[in-house]
């Protein structure tokens, strides 16, 4: 699936699992459990508990998603 089908939804970090996944409580109720996408891991942009991020959800599998972003 190409990036530009994901859904962007906005959300809370409320906890880092093992494995590089993060429990993310998007803003419309719903949680996701989303793992870091491949240009954070390598630009090593460090995602904590209460960070405020951008999930990309695909619309197949609303439960899973990618952080594409971290605001500030």
């Amino acid at each position: 699936m190409a990036k530009d089908d994901l859904i962007d939804v906005q959300g809370i970090v409320m906890a880092v699992h093992s494995g590089g996944l993060y429990r993310v409580q998007c803003d419309a109720g719903h949680e996701v459990l989303a793992q870091l996408s491949g240009r954070m891991r390598r630009f090593r942009i460090k995602v904590v508990p209460g960070d405020r991020v951008t999930v990309g959800v695909s619309p197949y599998d609303p439960v899973r998603g990618i952080i594409t972003f971290r605001a500030r």
